[in-house]
């Protein structure tokens, strides 16, 4: 679990939080975005912007976005996990419970929405084996995950100047799909357990 001070640490006084809504507000957003934010909101109720987290894929290339994505409308990826090093590198807090985020595939085309339920900073090398199985990436093992997550952080802390280590702070989340709108206008609602 985070730490009083690293929780502090990503804390924002409420004036910051304005400052960095009217931001967002103020870029311009894809309309495929927006009008499939708008049809979550309208589909769910759900008319608080201050949860809207973040516009994401998952990996970071077309191949293992896509793949990963699938497994997320497939139901077996219900976590990720992040570096401390990346949040603080794009200027951004750690996701917190009760955040939706839009998943996309590589291309942008929204998928779903998810809501985060937990996050856990652990050490990389304290991520559990119980995490590596709710990722459901590979084999579902930990020895899979710490390999696949070895490589893919140590790619990430080269493009950011950083350099991998077993001992960096990761954000372990834990979500689920709270809406997905396909062609033919359906959605479900998921809860976790369900």
């Amino acid at each position: 679990m985070e730490s009083q001070a690293e929780v502090a640490k990503w804390e924002m006084p409420n004036s910051a939080i304005e400052a960095r809504l009217a931001m967002i507000r103020a870029m311009p957003c894809p309309t495929a975005i927006a009008a499939y934010w708008k049809r979550f909101s309208a589909a769910t109720g759900n008319t608080d912007s201050t949860r809207f987290y973040d516009v994401a894929y998952f990996g970071d290339s077309e191949a293992l976005a896509n793949a990963l994505a699938d497994l997320v409308l497939k139901g077996i990826k219900r976590a990720t996990a992040g570096s401390l090093a990346s949040f603080e590198h794009e200027g951004k807090r750690p996701p917190r419970p009760g955040d939706f985020s839009i998943i996309t595939n590589w291309a942008g085309a929204p998928l779903c929405v998810i809501e985060t339920t937990r996050v856990d900073v652990v050490p990389f090398d304290q991520v559990t084996a119980e995490f590596a199985a709710t990722e459901g990436e590979g084999d579902g093992s930990l020895e899979y995950w710490r390999a696949a997550h070895t490589a893919f952080f140590s790619r990430e802390c080269a493009r950011i100047g950083e350099v991998f280590s077993e001992s960096m702070l990761i954000a372990c989340e834990r979500f689920h799909v709270v809406y997905l709108d396909t062609e033919s206008g359906t959605f479900r609602r998921e809860r976790p357990g369900s």
